[in-house]
């Protein structure tokens, strides 16, 4: 039968949010206000509650930016010159 009970969910496992539909696609581009930045020094935005990093940007920036990277729970983005 094993370590886990039949019907019992796995220790550290937590049900995850559906993150398969994201508001964003890759080489789209949004216009977005930068309101934080990352640890990284990067600028984050986001579109719909979902993170955007874009480098070389500040808090107050809005600008337009092109999606390079979409992960599970957030994007990467540069400035669309």
């Amino acid at each position: 039968m094993g370590y886990y009970r039949e019907g019992r969910q796995r220790f550290g496992r937590r049900q995850s949010r559906d993150f398969s539909s994201k508001p964003v696609k890759e080489g789209e581009e949004y216009e977005v206000d930068i309101k934080e930045i990352s640890r990284r020094g990067e600028g984050i935005a986001r579109i719909e509650g979902f993170v955007v990093f874009v480098p070389n940007t500040k808090i107050g920036d809005h600008v337009r930016v092109k999606v390079t990277r979409v992960a599970r729970r957030y994007a990467t983005a540069e400035i669309v010159a």
